[in-house]
C-alpha cells in the first residue's frame, strides 16, 4: 500500500502560498456589550427645548413613605437619624439633633421566623420599623383562612401614623424570616413634644395635613355633587396644584474618541477606521445610558419608584402571584423589565406550578409575557450578592401620565436624536480628538406609572 508523506513532492501550490495573493473578507469590528436595550427602544420620547422638564401635578397632602435606613456595631442596630424625615409624620423636619435624640429612643427586638410580632385586634400603640428580615401581613379571610395583605422587609415601617384613641391592629404582623425590629410607642414621642416646640409643631402639621379634604391617592379633593335633585346649591372647588413640582434636568454620557490622522488616511479601505471607531463608541455610549436610566440615584427608575408601588416576593423567587400583585397596582401596564435571570426564575416557578406564560411579538422578536404584558429583558438591572434583584412594570407616555424619556432633538453635531459627535481638534501628535456625547431622563409622570418588585430572588 502506498502511503504519502510530508517528503513528498508538491503538485499544486499549496492554500498557505495562495493565501498571500488571495484578499480576505472582513467583518466589521464586533463587540460583546451591545445588548437589545429595549428601555431605550420602547419608551416614549419627548423632545425638550431647553434641557429641563418640569412635571407638574395635583397638591398632595401625603408625603414621606420612603425607606428608612439602619447602622449597626455588631448586634446592636440602630435608625439613621437623618432618614427618620422618611416618616411621614417626620417628613421635613430639619432639626438634627431632634432626629438623633428620636433615633435613640428606639428599642430593638428579635423575632424568629413564625412569631408574631403584632397581633391583630390589639391596641396599634407602637411605631414599628423592619430592619433585617421579611415581614408578612396576615390578616382573617371571610370564611377563617388566613388572607397574605403583603410583605415588608428591611426599611419598611408600620404604624408610622398617630393612633386615634381606641384605634387596634387590622392585620397580623408575622415573621416570614429571623427578623430584627426597632419599636417605639407613640406616647413617647408625644411626651417628647410636650418638651420640644419643634417636635410638636411638626406633629401639629402632619395633624393639619390628615385632616384636610384629599380623596384616596392623598391629593387634595375637587369637591363634586352628585346624586341631587331640584336646585341645589353646588358646592364651589378648584383644583390645587403642587407648590414645588419636581424638574428633570438632563443628564449626559460622554466619552472622547482619538483617531491618530495616518490611520484615518491611510487604512481606510475597505473600511472607514474612523467610522468604524465611531460606531462602538457610540454603542458603549448608549449602553451607559440605559444603565443610567435604571439605576442613577437622581433619576434612575429603581430610585424613582414609589414606597407605595415597591413590594416584595412573597416566597423570594419570582412568582405568578407576584406579577400579579404589581399588574393589579396600575392600569394599562405596558412592559415588564427584568434581568434575564429573573426571566429564567420565573420560568421556574411557573413550571413548578404547571403554569405556562405567554408570548409576544416585539419588533420581530418573541419575548416572554405575562397577562398580555411583554417581559422584557435588562441586564442592567443590578444582581446583589446575595442573589436578589428587581422586577420593575411601567405604563408609558404622556397621554397615560406614565413614564417618559427625555432628549433634546436637534443638538450641535447631531448623529442620531439625543447623541452628538463633534471633532474637538487635532493635537501636536496628529491626533484627532472626537467628543461623543448623549443627553437623556427619564421622569416618571405619576406615582403608579411604574412599580418595582424588589428582593427577586434568583439563586434559589
Amino acid at each position: 500500500m502506498f502511503m504519502s508523506t510530508e517528503s513528498d513532492e508538491r503538485l499544486s501550490l499549496g492554500t498557505g502560498a495562495a493565501r498571500r495573493l488571495a484578499t480576505t473578507t472582513k467583518t466589521p469590528p464586533q463587540m460583546r456589550e451591545i445588548s437589545p436595550r429595549w428601555l431605550l427602544r420602547v419608551l416614549p420620547w419627548v423632545d425638550l427645548a431647553a434641557g429641563v422638564y418640569r412635571v407638574n401635578r395635583r397638591l398632595t397632602y401625603r408625603v414621606g413613605g420612603g425607606r428608612v435606613s439602619f447602622s449597626n456595631t455588631g448586634a446592636l442596630v440602630r435608625v439613621v437619624p437623618p432618614s427618620l424625615t422618611e416618616l411621614p409624620p417626620l417628613h421635613g423636619l430639619e432639626d438634627d439633633r431632634l432626629l438623633d435624640t428620636l433615633a435613640g429612643l428606639f428599642e430593638q427586638r428579635e423575632f424568629d421566623r413564625g412569631d408574631a410580632i403584632v397581633r391583630a385586634g390589639r391596641p396599634a400603640e407602637e411605631l414599628i420599623l423592619i430592619a433585617h428580615g421579611k415581614v408578612t401581613k396576615l390578616q382573617a379571610g371571610e370564611y377563617g383562612d388566613p388572607l397574605v395583605l403583603g410583605s415588608l422587609a428591611g426599611g419598611d415601617h408600620v404604624g408610622s401614623e398617630p393612633a386615634d384613641e381606641g384605634e387596634v391592629w387590622p392585620y397580623t404582623l408575622e415573621a416570614g424570616t429571623a427578623c430584627t425590629v426597632l419599636t417605639l410607642p407613640w406616647v413617647v414621642i408625644h411626651a417628647l413634644g410636650d418638651r420640644s416646640p419643634a417636635l410638636r409643631a411638626q406633629l401639629d402639621r402632619h395633624r393639619a395635613r390628615r385632616a384636610a379634604p384629599q380623596n384616596k391617592w392623598g391629593e387634595a379633593a375637587i369637591v363634586t355633587a352628585a346624586g341631587h335633585r331640584g336646585e341645589t346649591v353646588l358646592p364651589g372647588t378648584f383644583a390645587d396644584y403642587d407648590p414645588g413640582p419636581r424638574e428633570y434636568e438632563l443628564g449626559a454620557s460622554q466619552a472622547v474618541l482619538r483617531v491618530h490622522t495616518r490611520v484615518s488616511d491611510l487604512f481606510n479601505g475597505p473600511m472607514d477606521q474612523k467610522e468604524e471607531q465611531l460606531r462602538l463608541t457610540v454603542e458603549s455610549v448608549r449602553e451607559s445610558q440605559e444603565r443610567e436610566l435604571i439605576n442613577n440615584r437622581d433619576f434612575g427608575l429603581l430610585h424613582q419608584a414609589d414606597p407605595g408601588q415597591r413590594i416584595h416576593t412573597r416566597t423570594g423567587p419570582p412568582g405568578p402571584d407576584d406579577l400579579d400583585e404589581l399588574l393589579c397596582r396600575r392600569k394599562k401596564s405596558r412592559y415588564f423589565l427584568a434581568h434575564p435571570r429573573a426571566i429564567a426564575a420565573f420560568h421556574r416557578e411557573c413550571s413548578a406550578r404547571g403554569v405556562y406564560p405567554d408570548s409576544t411579538e416585539i419588533g420581530g422578536t418573541r419575548v416572554t409575557a405575562w397577562r398580555g404584558v411583554p417581559i422584557l429583558p435588562c441586564d442592567k438591572i443590578p444582581i446583589s450578592r446575595a442573589g436578589t434583584t428587581s422586577i420593575l412594570v411601567l405604563r408609558t407616555g404622556e397621554d397615560d401620565q406614565g413614564v417618559v424619556g427625555l432628549r433634546q432633538s436637534g443638538v450641535p453635531g447631531e448623529r442620531e436624536p439625543g447623541l452628538s459627535v463633534k471633532l474637538t481638534g487635532i493635537d501636536a501628535r496628529a491626533v484627532a480628538s472626537y467628543l461623543v456625547s448623549a443627553y437623556y431622563s427619564v421622569a416618571v409622570l405619576v406615582p403608579d406609572a411604574l412599580g418595582v418588585l424588589a428582593d427577586v430572588e434568583v439563586a434559589r
